[in-house]
């Protein structure tokens, strides 16, 4: 793996660099990296989410080139994520506004006891790869995502479960027993690590044939071209970019912030947006005295900006 302090594709044109990492190791001693980690990356100016647990660590930060190899170099230092492999890509402004390093019982919530993707876990598939197995008829392609995420991008002919959590999904499966009909499943995410406890799950639930894409949707937007692609749409990212798309680059998607859905610039254009307010998501969902709630927080970032400062309510 390339080192991203001597990497001399590297600018220093000022652009952030976005670091999406996990690792699945028993990890018993977990609290105690809390509060050094959270340090340096305050130090450094990284902002961004880390979950740490006795499986391991999940997040994104965002920072200069140096600041994320700094963080970086500092948990491959640490024995049990020596092995740690991250995803890179780029942002024009800072995607996140604050640092939360977080102590959860699990890295990435599933709810389901005894499932440890160090031990069972299902076969990686290169990005290169895929496009082969998901071509093949006695494959069952899967979204393991959320339904805001497969809202705006899915792979070709992929099965979307539409579920609200990723708790929602061993109830989906254990419910579709369609599931059986072909040898092979082939599962995806965003960025690898959700596919990986599902692919665990599955073997657990019998399943014999099951892969998953290495490196998640994110590694494969990188690497395969775009004429090649069988990716359709844009890819959901939980930072302020909302959106990548092929090359990584940033997408078009805006981010309501009453609902957290992405939406289109079409939907930007209905009656019922409002930024920081509505869209047409959830416009009918709330009341107009939440409506008058989130105005005001409106108002109160406005304010914020004109003092120089940021808001982070």
């Amino acid at each position: 793996m390339t080192d991203i302090l001597s990497d001399p594709r590297r600018d220093a044109t000022g652009a952030f660099l976005v670091a999406a990492l996990y690792h699945f190791v028993s990890f018993p001693r977990f609290e105690s990296l809390q509060e050094p980690l959270f340090a340096l990356c305050e130090a450094n100016g990284v902002k961004g989410t880390l979950l740490l647990a006795h499986e391991g660590i999940n997040g994104t930060i965002a920072g200069t080139d140096a600041a994320i190899g700094i963080v970086l170099s500092f948990l491959r230092a640490q024995p049990e994520f020596a092995g740690l492999e991250h995803k890179e890509s780029r942002a024009s402004k800072m995607p996140f506004v604050r640092m939360k390093v977080k102590l959860k019982k699990e890295i990435v919530t599933m709810g389901v006891e005894d499932i440890d993707p160090t031990r069972v876990v299902g076969t990686y598939v290169a990005p290169k790869d895929w496009n082969a197995l998901i071509s093949d008829p006695d494959t069952i392609v899967i979204d393991t995502r959320n339904d805001y995420e497969t809202a705006i991008g899915v792979f070709k002919g992929a099965v979307d479960p539409k579920t609200k959590t990723f708790r929602e999904f061993p109830e989906w499966v254990r419910d579709n027993t369609g599931l059986h009909n072909k040898p092979k499943i082939a599962m995806y995410c965003t960025g690898g690590i959700r596919c990986e406890k599902a692919t665990a799950f599955m073997k657990q639930q019998g399943f014999d044939e099951v892969y998953h894409l290495k490196g998640g949707i994110l590694k494969y937007l990188e690497e395969v071209p775009a004429e090649e692609s069988l990716w359709e749409g844009a890819c959901f990212v939980f930072d302020e970019r909302v959106s990548v798309e092929h090359g990584l680059k940033e997408g078009n998607h805006k981010l309501c912030h009453a609902c957290r859905n992405p939406i289109t610039a079409e939907e930007v254009t209905s009656p019922f947006y409002e930024a920081g307010v509505s869209c047409s998501h959830c416009y009918h969902d709330r009341s107009e005295e939440d409506r008058e709630r989130y105005r005001e927080r409106q108002r109160q970032i406005a304010l914020a900006r004109k003092r120089g400062q940021q808001h982070i309510g």
